[in-house]
Order: C-alpha cells, then sequence, then structure tokens
C-alpha cells in the first residue's frame, strides 16, 4: 500500500503549514525590529505560494513540487529568500512609518499574527479530518 502522506492533500496541507511557520517567522522579525531605524516589514508573498501550491496540484503543467528560482537579470547576485515549499517575502510597509524612518506598526503585525494562528488552526482540523476518513475507509466492513 501506497504512503498515505504522499497523497497530494496531505502534500498540500503540509506545504501550507510550512507557509504559515513562514510567516509566523517574517512578522516576528518584523516585531523584533519595530525600533530599528529605517526598518521596512516583510510579509510572505502570497500570489507565489499560490502559484506552487497550484504547480503541486499539477495544475500549471510545470510538474508537482519544484520551484525554480527565477532572476530578471544575469548579473544579479541575490534574490529573494525561497523556502523548500516555493515561500518568498516581499517588503510589505504598514500604514504608518515613524520620523526614524521605521514602518512597523505593532497593531497591525498582531492582526497578522491571529490571521495566522486562525489559518494554521482550520490546517490542523483539516489535516485530523482527512486523517479520520483514511482511517474510516481503511477500516473493514462491519467493524
Amino acid at each position: 500500500m501506497a504512503n498515505p502522506m504522499n497523497m497530494t492533500i496531505f502534500t498540500m496541507m503540509k506545504a501550507r503549514l510550512q507557509e504559515l511557520g513562514e510567516r509566523q517567522k517574517v512578522i516576528s522579525e518584523n516585531v523584533a525590529n519595530v525600533s530599528t531605524p529605517g526598518f521596512t516589514p516583510s510579509d510572505v508573498d502570497e500570489t507565489s505560494f499560490s502559484k506552487t501550491l497550484a504547480r503541486m496540484a499539477g495544475h500549471a503543467g510545470a510538474g508537482p513540487g519544484r520551484t525554480q528560482m527565477l532572476t530578471s537579470d544575469p548579473g544579479h547576485m541575490t534574490a529573494p529568500r525561497v523556502s523548500s515549499v516555493g515561500v518568498t517575502t516581499m517588503k510589505a510597509p504598514d500604514s504608518e512609518t515613524t520620523l526614524d524612518g521605521n514602518s512597523v506598526v505593532v497593531e497591525e503585525q498582531m492582526m497578522k499574527v491571529a490571521e495566522t494562528r486562525t489559518e494554521f488552526e482550520t490546517m490542523v482540523g483539516l489535516y485530523q479530518k482527512s486523517l479520520g476518513l483514511l482511517r474510516l475507509a481503511s477500516r473493514a466492513p462491519g467493524s
């Protein structure tokens, strides 16, 4: 029998949980730099992650699970931070900038933390329900 954890649905849920974990790291870096002059907060680029999920699901024609680094100029030396599931970060200034150039608004970052936590709990619930359905389907009839 094939490993159920290799099923597309579980692979996609795992990727989403990793993306949410990466977002929590980015938000924590933003909050840690709330007093750093000139600091611009970052956030996870949802569009690049959505494209990665589409590839993983086989909807983009590029095949599942592989993400290639893209550059706009061969002379570029650095690229955005990319995790194993294709999560990239981008600068995302909050609504206000202080006189020292810092654009982190703690209240907005805390809203992002709460949103990320809710999405994480939703994914964990879906994961548990999917495992329950697999257990139910694997039982012998009448047991």
